[in-house]
């Protein structure tokens, strides 16, 4: 497992030497980047960065150091090889001198490294050069690892929860609150989180769990207006890690109930058919709450979020630790119920009570619709195929009936349901017409 790390850098001492160090790029121009510098600055985020870097190379066996070739060396690489000197003599280090495109030129450039006291190792991250060598070297220090067949185990029983969300709305806060430490980073300063960010941990119930913590997705409109193509990565890898997860957190903030940003996340979690949970963090934002302001405040999001109708609902405060593990307790029960299967006796039990209740209905020609059997095809999300005379004799109306009555007497809640509709097909009655169409084909040309 590789990790990547944010530049480990110091609050700059001049405007000139921010814009470099910090590289923050917003759009808007040099005076919204001017802006955006100051604010990393304020809300500390150079120190939040250097604190997640060193937490990495705490856990990591083996540690690689990369330089810029082309910058050659400057004193921020020097402090940084001294502190894993001193720190970190136990780890393997391997550094890796970076822009280094040239063969001949490369080896020039490394050269020049050897003053930090590692091995250089010239390389091209554009080109590739050079990446075959870094990774022998690494992996030459690493020991194996026996326990493939239980991490097999590990990697089925995980459940990977996908926390999402538009920017500020505590994602990585209520991250950092499940695990117990800072894992990622919190800062008022919107798009701190750039990347989706994997984290295991062992819930309080021992079950494993893996958080992916992701970028805030704000209107596509405003991804497009301010030009920054980091964000418009930020979001698709945003849209992958839904893909990837079991369960997905939508995440709103309390204050500003559901938006329309929020709905079409709805609906993008519902077409990719994942187990969702809808939180409402920073509820103790709400002011003068009583008894009944859940109860409104539920109806307010169910009326907005119809698309999500099946979705629990969890209240936290992320700041707080109000009902944070609640979280995992509805999203596992939520996990559970993606993947349970419904026997077919059962299930034609339930369907022939919702056709006694509501009979399909019959055309002007007197046709109607009839339902044979149905069966449960799929699960993740499950799915239910219903063999029926002629589909085109069922409307939108009694399809979305016998969807409500099937998760009333089923159950399924927390996980979107999918229904197929299968027409009986004829094939001897078709074979009857061939046969008699061709026959009066041979009578004609006699």
């Amino acid at each position: 497992m590789v990790v990547d790390t944010g530049g480990v850098v110091s609050v700059p001492s001049s405007e000139s030497q921010g814009s470099d160090a910090l590289a923050i790029t917003r759009g808007g121009g040099p005076v919204a980047v001017a802006q955006a510098l100051k604010d990393a600055a304020a809300a500390g985020l150079p120190a939040l960065i250097e604190r997640q870097a060193a937490s990495a190379v705490e856990e990591a066996l083996a540690i690689i150091f990369v330089v810029d070739g082309q910058a050659g060396v400057n004193a921020s690489d020097l402090d940084i090889a001294e502190w894993l000197r001193k720190k970190h003599s136990n780890k393997f280090i391997t550094l890796a001198v970076n822009k280094c495109e040239s063969p001949v030129k490369g080896l020039l450039q490394a050269a020049d490294f050897w003053c930090l006291g590692f091995t250089p190792i010239p390389v091209s991250a554009i080109s590739g050069t050079g990446t075959g060598d870094l990774l022998d070297d690494v992996c030459a220090h690493l020991t194996s690892l026996e326990m493939r067949d239980d991490l097999d185990n590990k990697e089925k029983e995980r459940l990977a929860i996908a926390i999402i969300g538009k920017p500020n709305v505590g994602k990585s806060s209520i991250l950092n609150a499940l695990v117990g430490e800072e894992r990622t980073i919190v800062s008022p300063v919107s798009g701190t989180t750039r990347d989706a960010i994997d984290t295991e941990f062992t819930g309080p119930n021992g079950k494993l769990f893996q958080l992916i913590d992701t970028a805030g997705i704000r209107r596509r409109a405003a991804v497009a207006a301010a030009g920054s193509k980091t964000e418009s990565l930020s979001v698709n890898r945003a849209l992958q890690a839904i893909r990837r997860s079991d369960v997905v957190a939508l995440v709103i903030d309390a204050m500003d109930c559901v938006t329309e940003q929020d709905y079409k996340l709805a609906e993008i979690i519902e077409k990719e058919g994942k187990a969702c949970i809808i939180v409402v963090n920073k509820w103790d934002t709400i002011p003068d709450k009583n008894s009944k302001t859940t109860v409104y405040y539920e109806d307010d999001v169910r009326e907005k979020l119809r698309v999500l109708y099946w979705a629990p609902i969890v209240y936290t405060s992320a700041t707080n630790n109000q009902r944070i593990y609640r979280i995992l307790e509805v999203a596992t029960n939520a996990g559970e119920e993606r993947c349970k299967r419904i026997s077919t006796a059962i299930l034609n039990q339930v369907v022939q009570e919702a056709v006694s209740l509501r009979q399909p209905p019959t055309t002007r020609g007197g046709k109607k619709g009839r339902i044979y059997y149905c069966t449960q095809a799929a699960i993740r999300p499950p799915t239910f195929v219903f063999f029926v005379n002629d589909a085109k004799l069922f409307p939108e109306d009694y399809r979305k009936y016998v969807h409500k009555h099937l998760r009333q007497n089923v159950g399924f809640p927390g996980t979107p349901i999918r229904l197929l509709w299968r027409s009986k097909t004829k094939p001897e009655r078709a074979h009857s017409k061939t046969g008699s169409s061709e026959a009066s084909r041979m009578m004609a040309a006699t």
